[in-house]
């Protein structure tokens, strides 16, 4: 038609989210990975005025990553290492009480990254994606102490094994019976979890124990397992079930190096105390 060449359609396809309420609605339906994100502003017709609270929390955080930037974590308190850490995970939201309450309810960072997500999720302020986060960010701290000692000599990196059978083992409700599989060098084939228990017992099969070390052709082996008391001191039992291990390993070639018991405040070694 004459008159309409060149004239630009005013109707637009698209939906603007122009309520505020609407837009919180979108972000709370978000899954964990909007805990990345800060959120943004409400956009409203006059110009948004910053709250004292909101100058409060901004000008914190800053000081903190500033802080934490130029002098490294030795600058900061626990709490303060946690609250960093829950800034992107709890966004627009004031982390400093989140954090000390996760610290006196587990004791220590040790603890905190360790509890379970339906403990952490008992702390006011964690809900099930940040209870998550913390949980995967162990298993990151886990995986990274085990390549410490992953194809190299087991017995010459003794500490990166305490450290990593610590933070695997120390802090799980239920005992948990462990087995480091050697080769003749003595490098790590294989690390299996063999059996779980109760608070304070854990059934331990020693014919299934050598049955696989002679499945990974393992000729050397370490067991290890946690007291979910927190004292790693051995028990009877624990020095019985070993001897047996070494007798019935020993005619088929495989070697029992230790039996480590670890415990939330330390470890023992059956071999350190001459009971094995």
């Amino acid at each position: 038609m004459a008159g309409s060449r060149g004239r630009k359609d005013t109707t637009s396809s698209t939906t603007t989210v122009d309520d505020a309420s609407t837009a919180d609605d979108l972000f709370d339906s978000m899954d964990e990975r909007g805990h990345f994100y800060e959120r943004p502003a409400r956009t409203t017709n006059a110009k948004a005025i910053p709250t004292v609270e909101d100058k409060h929390y901004h000008g914190h955080r800053e000081r903190l990553r500033l802080r934490f930037r130029d002098s490294g974590d030795g600058a900061l308190a626990d709490y303060e290492i946690l609250e960093l850490l829950l800034f992107r995970l709890i966004p627009r939201r004031d982390t400093k009480p989140v954090a000390k309450a996760l610290l006196d309810r587990f004791g220590t960072l040790s603890g905190v990254f360790g509890a379970t997500p339906a403990l952490l999720q008992e702390v006011k302020g964690i809900g099930e994606a940040v209870a998550l986060d913390l949980k995967l960010i162990s298993a990151v701290a886990q995986r990274t102490l085990k390549s410490e000692i992953r194809n190299k000599t087991v017995l010459a990196s003794w500490s990166s094994v305490i450290q990593y059978c610590h933070a695997a083992m120390a802090h799980e409700p239920r005992e948990q019976f462990r087995i480091l599989f050697l080769d003749k060098r003595n490098t790590l084939i294989a690390d299996e979890v063999q059996g779980h228990g109760t608070v304070d017992h854990t059934p331990v099969y020693p014919r299934e124990v050598v049955r696989r070390a002679l499945e990974l052709s393992s000729t050397a082996i370490i067991l290890v397992h946690n007291h979910p008391s927190g004292d790693p001191t051995p028990s009877r039992a624990d020095i019985d079930m070993t001897k047996t291990i070494v007798e019935t390993a020993r005619p088929l070639g495989i070697t029992v190096h230790d039996h480590i018991i670890i415990g939330k405040d330390g470890h023992a070694s059956l071999k350190g105390l001459r009971l094995m």
